[in-house]
């Protein structure tokens, strides 16, 4: 039976359209280059930091972040940033009697964002920066389990990437559900370790209540 469920959060609760945008914008690239540039990276099963090397080599994401900062432009996401399944689902599950966390590799400013956004709506927020470790380091998913106060069995990971998300997940003994949104999910859904991975495969977070309920339906 599934008890806890675990959400990512780019491209599974947060459409990463806008910050990517802003990034492009920075670095002074036509915004369609970098989402191509972004898509090939991905598609070659590179680092999608990688992708900033391409335009800008030496580029340091986290020195870059600050210089952002200073420059009155930080890295931001919102209400209007969110799936529109992702209020409903919360909802949902929260009334079905679920533990709800959410866990992803994310800045210090990042989880400030998430704690104002979900503080009132799930259990745990955790955050790589919060925790000195990131997916899909085996450890990330190791302080996962031990937030959540059922069996690792009894929980599910949800993200849209399976080499990021749900094979680690998977490796820690959690169930996973890999949720067909965002440029990882898009380009990775047919492959062989996206189809057999997941213990769920979804086209939205919409979908997981009743898969669920299903799953942790008695049996006859």
């Amino acid at each position: 039976m599934i008890r806890a469920v675990v959400f990512d959060v780019g491209e599974c609760l947060v459409n990463e359209t806008r910050e990517y945008g802003a990034w492009a914008d920075w670095l002074g690239v036509p915004r369609h280059t970098f989402h191509a540039m972004f898509g090939a990276v991905i598609a070659q099963g590179r680092d999608y930091r990688e992708t900033f090397q391409e335009f800008r080599p030496g580029f340091d994401l986290y020195e870059e972040r600050e210089k952002r900062a200073a420059a009155g432009q930080p890295e931001s996401f919102g209400e209007d940033d969110l799936y529109e399944d992702v209020r409903p689902v919360l909802r949902q599950l929260c009334a079905d009697g679920l533990w709800l966390g959410i866990s992803g590799n994310q800045t210090v400013q990042a989880g400030g964002i998430l704690r104002g956004l979900f503080s009132d709506d799930v259990d745990l927020i955790g955050t790589s920066d919060d925790w000195g470790v990131s997916k899909p380091d085996p450890e990330f998913f190791k302080r996962v389990a031990a937030a959540v106060p059922f069996e690792v069995s009894e929980t599910l990971y949800v993200g849209d990437r399976w080499e990021n998300d749900i094979r680690p997940a998977r490796q820690a003994g959690m169930h996973t559900a890999l949720v067909h949104r965002g440029p990882w999910a898009t380009i990775q859904w047919n492959m062989a370790e996206a189809r057999e991975l997941p213990t769920f495969r979804i086209q939205g977070l919409s979908a997981l209540p009743a898969v669920l309920r299903e799953f942790n339906a008695p049996a006859d």
